[in-house]
């Protein structure tokens, strides 16, 4: 288990304050999941998976691994990241590209203190080598191989030396679409199979959905939510991560109050009053913002079931874009433009009217954001 407590890192600059690139980074990683640091560009991400590996030194907080404390600031503990005992692959693989594909995986080994007997290394490298399909391979040269093969050459190279933890800063980032998509599943193969924990960062959305157990979304250098896959996307904590992550409608509305028969709550929004489900404490005569993800916004050109509590609009079609196995609509209700996801056989025509519904469980209100309430408030 990894965990990390009051994780801060800072970077000094020529002229003005230091760069907080991780404030207070705080999350626990259970042995054997795959747990992924997410954000956009600049978030902190890299960094604090810089400062559990070692390459950076934290200006406070602590780390620790399976029991053993590698870094505390209250302690005085840093251990090097040489005797982490952790494994990482970058985003640049880094194959040596004079050494074959045996010779690559094993160098971690041969240079070690202790060094093993060869035969005990050759074993050790065609054991990693078979697990990340290579092993048909070995005798080739490294500047032989694909995208795809490199990378699962470098994530051999880390697993070689049986690391109690597993570190990947985006590596599929450099492959092509379609390689990238078979790599995901490869990673989780391989991941599952040797039952490592790993911390994986990455930018890209899809990748984390596919890959992870546990999400943590970072944003300007904290951690804004931490949850499974399928929480972080359907229940955002707040506007950031519900627009980060997928696409989604925002409805800005007022908190009329809860209803304790459904217990949920109604708002007034442009599109008419909803009944809606928030995870976050809302106040009534408030300010909040709806995220209703394209898929919940149903459209059907029949009436409504009967018996069933439902959002219910009407709208114009204004655009749509055939996709193959769906089809985006764009359907204006009033001022408001909603996105909707819908199945190909809804052929309705743009300018025909058609009928919403959302389930008022899908429809997750926000709080407002303190500067978004001052300004509505002004």
């Amino acid at each position: 288990m990894l965990s990390v407590k009051g994780l801060n890192t800072e970077y000094k600059t020529q002229k003005g304050p230091p760069v907080k690139a991780a404030q207070n980074v705080e999350f626990e990683a259970p042995k054997g999941v795959f747990f992924t640091l997410l954000g956009p560009s600049g978030c902190g991400k890299t960094t604090t998976l810089r400062s559990i590996a070692g390459l950076e030194r934290p200006t406070s907080g602590a780390i620790e691994a399976n029991g053993r404390v590698v870094y505390s600031s209250s302690q005085g503990v840093f251990v090097p990241p040489n005797k982490r005992n952790f494994g990482m692959v970058f985003q640049s693989y880094a194959i040596w590209p004079h050494m074959t594909v045996f010779s690559n995986a094993s160098f971690p080994l041969e240079v070690r203190k202790n060094k093993l007997p060869k035969a005990q290394i050759r074993e050790k490298v065609m054991k990693v080598l078979h697990a990340v399909g290579l092993d048909h391979l070995a005798e080739r040269d490294a500047t032989k191989l694909s995208g795809g093969q490199q990378q699962r050459l470098a994530l051999a190279r880390a697993l070689v030396m049986e690391p109690e933890i597993l570190l990947l800063d985006e590596p599929l980032s450099n492959l092509d679409a379609k390689l990238r998509e078979k790599m995901r599943f490869e990673l989780k193969r391989i991941q599952r199979e040797l039952g490592l924990t790993t911390i994986y960062v990455t930018h890209d959305q899809g990748e984390a959905l596919a890959l992870s157990h546990e999400i943590a979304v970072m944003n300007e250098g904290r951690i804004v939510q931490i949850g499974s896959p399928r929480a972080i996307y359907e229940r955002p904590a707040n506007r950031f991560v519900a627009d980060f992550i997928g696409t989604t409608n925002f409805v800005d509305g007022d908190v009329k109050g809860f209803d304790d028969q459904t217990k949920l709550w109604r708002m007034s929004t442009p599109i008419g009053d909803l009944m809606v489900s928030s995870d976050a404490p809302l106040t009534a005569g408030g300010k909040a913002t709806l995220s209703i993800r394209p898929e919940d916004v149903e459209l059907t050109e029949e009436a409504p079931p009967a018996g069933r509590l439902l959002n219910l609009a009407n709208g114009v079609v204004d655009q749509k874009v055939f996709l193959g196995d769906i089809v985006d609509f764009q359907v204006r209700v009033g001022d408001v433009m909603l996105l909707s996801r819908a199945h190909p056989s809804l052929r309705t025509p743009i300018g025909d009217k058609i009928n919403i519904r959302m389930d008022p469980m899908k429809c997750v209100a926000l709080p407002a954001e303190p500067a978004a309430a001052a300004q509505a408030a002004a």
